[in-house]
This record gives C-alpha cells, sequence and structure tokens, in this order.
C-alpha cells in the first residue's frame, strides 16, 4: 500500500506567496487557489513531517543529497518584500532514505553544515522548498534535491528506495515534488523563448491527467533541454515511490503567466472498488 499519507506536484514561483504577490495578484491566481487547496488536503492527511523533492536544494554533482542538520533556514524576496522560514529537519528518517538508498547500490548522501547537532547544525531552505511548505502545516521536513547527472531509471529506483524507508519510519509522512515546468514561454524570460516550451507543457499535463507519469522518462534530451523544465526529475522520483496503481491523481490546475509553466495535482491513494 501507498505508505504516504498524502503526495502532490507543486510549483515554487515566488509570487504563489501572497506575501510576495506584489500589486499584480491576478498573475498567479489560479496557482495560488490550488495551493491552497492543496495545503488543506496535506493538513487533512495530519503528517508528522513532510519529504520535499526540490531542484534548488544543495547540490552535490552525481548523487542524491538528502538535509541531515538540526534544522534548515532561508528566505526568498520578491517585489520588494522578503520571506522568511526555518523548519526543523526529521533526521531519523533522512537517515533511513539515506541508508536504504546505498544499500540499493544508489549514490546518495546526507549533508550538514557547521556542527554535527545543535543550534549550529543549519542548512539553507531554498525557494524550492519554501514556496510550497507556505501552505502546507507546520511539521519537520527532510529536503532531497537530485543532482541533474543521475539517470533517470536511478530516480526511478531512487523512488523505490524513498518508499521502502517511509513504509518503515512508523510515522505519517507527506510528499511534495517540487516542480516548475518549460522555461522558455516569454522571450523577455532569462531563458529566452522556444516553442518547444508550450509543447513540452501539453504533453505534461496530459501525462499528469492520465496518471503517466513515468512516461516523462521517455522525453527526447534535446526537446527537455529546449523546453528547460526543472520538474522532471523530481516526478520520476514520485512515480517510483508511489506506483499507478497506487495513486490516484487529482489535477487542479496549470498556467504559464510568465517565463514558466505551473501546475498543481494532488497524488492521493486509489480507493479500493
Amino acid at each position: 500500500m501507498n505508505p504516504f499519507v498524502y503526495a502532490c506536484i507543486a510549483p515554487h514561483g515566488g509570487e504563489i506567496i501572497p506575501e510576495l504577490q506584489g500589486s499584480s495578484p491576478e498573475r498567479m491566481a489560479v496557482t495560488r487557489k490550488s495551493m491552497v487547496k492543496l495545503g488543506q488536503q496535506m493538513a487533512a492527511a495530519n503528517p508528522d513531517c513532510i519529504v520535499v523533492l526540490s531542484p534548488h536544494g544543495t547540490r552535490i554533482n552525481g548523487r542524491f543529497s538528502i538535509t541531515d542538520s538540526e534544522r534548515l533556514d532561508g528566505s526568498w524576496s520578491e517585489n520588494e518584500a522578503t520571506f522568511t522560514m526555518e523548519k526543523k529537519v526529521e533526521r531519523d528518517l533522512a537517515r533511513k532514505i539515506n541508508e536504504e538508498a546505498l544499500k540499493n547500490g544508489l549514490p546518495s548522501s546526507t549533508i550538514n553544515f557547521g556542527t554535527a547537532a545543535g543550534p549550529i547544525s543549519c542548512l539553507p531552505l531554498d525557494w524550492g522548498a519554501i514556496i510550497p511548505l507556505r501552505f502546507m502545516p507546520d511539521v519537520p521536513v527532510v529536503v532531497i534535491t537530485p543532482s541533474r547527472d543521475l539517470s533517470f531509471q536511478e530516480l526511478f529506483t531512487f523512488g523505490e528506495s524513498l518508499r521502502t524507508s517511509v513504509a518503515d519510519y512508523g510515522n505519517k509522512v507527506g510528499l511534495i515534488a517540487s516542480c516548475d515546468w518549460a522555461h522558455a514561454h516569454d522571450e523577455q524570460g532569462p531563458y529566452g523563448f522556444d516553442p518547444a516550451a508550450k509543447e513540452f507543457d501539453n504533453q505534461i499535463v496530459e501525462l499528469i491527467k492520465t496518471n503517466q507519469l513515468e512516461k516523462m522518462a521517455d522525453f527526447d534530451a534535446d526537446f527537455i533541454e529546449a523546453a528547460k523544465p526543472d520538474g522532471i526529475w523530481q516526478t520520476l522520483i514520485l512515480a517510483g515511490a508511489i506506483p499507478p496503481e497506487e495513486r490516484q491523481i487529482e489535477f487542479l490546475s496549470y498556467e504559464a503567466p510568465t517565463y514558466f509553466g505551473l501546475i498543481c495535482a494532488g497524488v492521493l491513494a486509489k480507493r479500493k472498488i
């Protein structure tokens, strides 16, 4: 059975956070409303901790990076405003995840900073975690950042390993795949415009709606590079952690109000018939 009490695919555009929406709150209003719903569903599941799969945490080339500090502390600024967040790390779960991954031959490492324990043991909390966690219950977290050098098969296998760790852990765990999608929707954006962006996001929406997350591994490398997403890696881990026969996807929204695509989807335990 699915060991996660709740899971979701959530974006991390800064203006989603109400405190950072600035003078144009309508710009990400659709996504903001969906994030409120995802947060309510996560809260209803009452997790003891949340695992966040983020593309923007501390990366180790060729490895899965797993937070094992006492706490995480970070901020994100947009529209002349700053949002700050601090989270306790669920270190027991972090170590279980790493041990299981290593046992399965995966390149995985826990990371810390400052001191082994105590208040100075603190890593940066990245915006890939801060933005979705703004809408979630305030519980300890584990942030996992996969290297882009890892193969799609390694991502999927890590998800299976994560599933085993959570099942053995004994407490209630939520899962967030923090993902933005194509980043080439606007020629004024930092990555310019590429027509692949719209086609890529259309295909991603269809795969999520039809519960075919695994097929993201079939995309051509040139297509991915042209569209410039950052969501495939985390989604394939989620796909390995919760196989299709155990997940029921509730697709909430898609929009691309700036240069990158935003998707919100809940991943519920499939009901028995």
